[in-house]
């Protein structure tokens, strides 16, 4: 591979550490949400990828969709994303300090999509490397109890912000495991597209 084409693959980092990323939140339209089963591993989570050096969020968006569910643009509508980049730190025994850069954690942008297409279009084998080896839809706030502990304040922002380009009336109210400190602004504006 030239040098030039390697460069493109690779991850782009901000100056602290922070990994650029995109999550993205996948809704068929009733306020379930599609999550996905970390392959091999008990874990579960939206799908979510690294962005490449040159790339931008929306481009990373779409391609880690195709990569991590086997979607295209024709299977999906945008709904939103969020307004700005939303952050985690990784605990230390993550931090992979024999690597340059350093990561520390990620810096994501969240996107939401409709499902447009029937479940049958996700294909969770689209990529060699698969993601997930398992999928299913769940109740709005369900993910940020299923997803690892350090990505749980990420979770709550992104879906806070933009649960009301999900729900015409009344976002669900959170459920009662919901930590108070959890909450986030209810006044905050959603970016739409």
């Amino acid at each position: 591979m030239a040098a030039g084409n390697f460069r493109a693959l690779m991850d782009q980092f901000d100056a602290n550490g922070f990994r650029s990323n995109v999550g993205i939140i996948l809704t068929r339209g009733d306020g379930s949400l599609l999550l996905g089963g970390r392959m091999g591993q008990a874990g579960w989570q939206f799908p979510q990828g690294g962005m490449h050096v040159g790339e931008s969020p929306l481009e990373a968006m779409y391609r880690e969709l195709n990569e991590e569910v086997g979607l295209g643009t024709g299977d999906v509508e945008l709904l939103g994303q969020t307004q700005d980049w939303l952050h985690y730190t990784l605990p230390e025994r993550f931090v992979r300090k024999d690597r340059s850069p350093v990561c520390i954690g990620q810096k994501q942008r969240w996107f939401l999509l409709r499902l447009d297409a029937p479940d049958s279009a996700v294909n969770l084998a689209a990529s060699d490397t698969p993601e997930f080896d398992r999928w299913r839809w769940v109740d709005y706030w369900r993910p940020v109890k299923e997803v690892v502990h350090f990505k749980r304040r990420v979770y709550v922002s992104a879906l806070n912000e933009l649960a009301p380009l999900v729900f015409d009336d009344a976002v669900p109210p959170q459920p009662r495991w919901w930590p108070k400190e959890w909450l986030a602004d209810p006044h905050r504006p959603v970016q739409e597209v």
